[in-house]
């Protein structure tokens, strides 16, 4: 056990160290300063700006700066579900693939397009290589842009700063963030073992004497942007514990640090932008104390395993039940806990092996979606807390509720709350819809508190941007529940992005147009130890208020029923 938490703190620690020096990187590209790139890279993004028509980039306002990203994801998303829709006539498809189901092929592309990821199909057996690379890597690199530069707009906004231009935003989250990380850690996972090839499956012959074919791909390249851009989409079914994926222990913890590090790196570029460093240190801690926390819940589950089965053994069996064994109980909780933390999704075990404590983990991550939260959206997140903090505690000491000099008003206050309801709206009413629907019961394989969990997880994972799975629900082509599935959490993927993001661009506009007031003795400081720790207490409270019932109905109440030593 001690070694397993070893691991985990040296990971925590890698990244505790590096948060800083990407937030202060990040906060200079946007912010507009000079960096160590600038001679390569200005050329480079004027002659973007030239081919998208973009002479003299202008500030947008809130409603602008919404209208091109609705404008320029509904052109991707046409783009890339045609790609999807025809690939069976399309080049690079070694095995000569037909094109998925009409449903599949549109769930694929909004869960892409949303930087959700949430696959209902096996990648190596469905998809071909222009599929994957074209079309789900162009997607990953642009959807993962796309939120990064919303976080940045809402930090603009919050700091009394224009909100910037998209089209802007989005070429530098690509040519100065995404790709100048991307590009070395592909050549690292290649070198680690990580396969990138055009060329098709490799057919061998086992020690049985029978002819097996090994899929193979591009897939170094794509693993890369799958874990820095927080998309966490599978080249192949088993995502990140297939060996292909991530073969041995350094690749793992390159995935791990890779995903943890723009949400852990945002707080401190807030802090750059907000010219208040010590707000970032006392929020990163906040976030970083409930990380651990729910690290610990869950590594400790995995490791003491199943009681039933421990009594039958007669001794202490850490659960090892869908995990790969090269990665063990410790990494593969903390994995669960950093994917779902981050609203990646990728895994590396199957999270719907998790003991009770980690199910429990894993949804309350994707209820709060702050710790540490989607790709800017998170931190994002993380300030309309702020907002309401400010507000409930301004109302309890009788002050002007105000956040960096800015009074916060109704304005602010309902489309707080816009952001903060649609999350429940979009998770709890499908799921009750679809445990009232009997034909699709059909498509649950753990009946009981596990399958509860299943069906609450799989919206829960689309409306959070997150992908990953309580998997066993019958959601795959050509299961006939799968048109269900696709179809009813497309309303979930769409409505958990957008709409925050829509609420976010205008509270960003809102505090960005009023006049900050000088602070004085009567100001609520909210960069204090006492403040922070209320926030962390309201972020507690709303996330158990909203969520949970169905947290006592799924894991607690699984958890319960194992301890009595109940099989069925």
């Amino acid at each position: 056990m001690v070694y397993g938490l070893f691991q985990i703190a040296l990971t925590l620690l890698i990244v505790i160290v590096l948060a800083p020096f990407l937030g202060k990187y990040m906060a200079r590209v946007f912010i507009g300063e000079a960096t160590f790139l600038d001679p390569v890279l200005v050329p480079v993004e004027r002659l973007i700006y030239q081919a998208i028509g973009i002479s003299e980039p202008e500030e947008m306002t809130g409603w602008e700066y919404l209208k091109a990203i609705l404008y320029s994801n509904t052109v991707m998303a046409v783009l890339v579900f045609l790609i999807l829709i025809l690939q069976g006539i399309l080049p690079l498809n070694p095995t000569g693939l037909s094109a998925p189901t009409w449903d599949t092929a549109l769930h694929t592309t909004i869960s892409f397009l949303t930087n959700t990821d949430q696959q209902h199909y096996s990648g190596e057996t469905t998809l071909s290589y222009l599929s994957q690379v074209a079309a789900l890597g162009f997607l990953m690199f642009t959807s993962a842009a796309t939120g990064l530069s919303v976080g940045i707009a809402f930090i603009r906004g919050l700091t009394g700063r224009t909100l910037g231009n998209f089209y802007v935003d989005l070429t530098r989250s690509i040519t100065r963030v995404l790709l100048p990380i991307c590009i070395p850690v592909a050549l690292l996972m290649i070198v680690a073992g990580v396969p990138e090839t055009l060329a098709g499956p490799e057919t061998v012959t086992t020690l049985e004497g029978a002819t097996q074919a090994i899929a193979r791909g591009p897939v170094a390249h794509f693993e890369a942007i799958k874990l820095f851009g927080e998309n966490g989409g599978g080249f192949f079914a088993i995502n990140s514990a297939h060996p292909f994926e991530n073969p041995n222990n350094f690749t793992n913890l390159l995935q791990i640090v890779l995903m943890l590090s723009i949400p852990t790196a945002l707080i401190y570029t807030y802090g750059v932008f907000a010219n208040n460093n010590r707000q970032a240190y006392l929020l990163f801690s906040m976030v970083l104390v409930v990380f651990v926390g729910l690290i610990v819940v869950t590594a400790v589950g995995e490791y003491q395993g199943n009681p039933i089965v421990n009594g039958v053994l007669g001794g202490t069996q850490s659960n090892l039940e869908g995990k790969e064994v090269r990665f063990g109980w410790a990494q593969t909780a903390l994995f669960a806990i950093a994917t779902t933390g981050t609203m990646t999704g990728a895994v590396n075990g199957m999270h719907d092996s998790l003991m009770p404590p980690g199910g429990f983990s894993t949804l309350f991550n994707m209820f709060l979606q702050i710790v540490w939260g989607g790709q800017g959206t998170g931190t994002a997140y993380l300030f309309v807390y702020l907002i309401l903090s400010v507000f409930v505690t301004g109302l309890m000491v009788g002050r002007t509720p105000e956040l960096l000099g800015r009074k916060i008003e109704k304005r602010e206050i309902v489309l707080s709350s816009v952001i903060l309801l649609v999350h429940p709206i979009v998770v709890l009413i499908p799921a009750a819809i679809t445990l009232a629907l009997p034909d699709q019961l059909s498509g649950i394989s753990n009946p009981g508190f596990h399958g509860l969990s299943q069906v609450v997880y799989e919206y829960t994972s689309a409306a959070a941007n997150n992908g990953s799975g309580f998997e066993g629900l019958a959601d795959s082509q050509p299961v006939g529940t799968a048109l269900w599935w696709n179809l009813s959490t497309i309303v979930s993927l769409l409505a958990g992005r957008f709409v925050p993001i829509l609420a976010l661009l205008l509270l960003a506009d809102s505090m960005s147009h009023k006049q900050a007031v000088p602070m004085t003795d009567g100001t609520l400081r909210t960069d204090t130890i006492l403040f922070t720790s209320i926030t962390a207490g309201i972020i507690l409270i709303l996330g158990a208020l909203t969520f949970f019932p169905v947290l006592a109905l799924g894991p607690i109440a699984e958890a319960f029923k194992i301890a009595t030593g109940s099989l069925t």
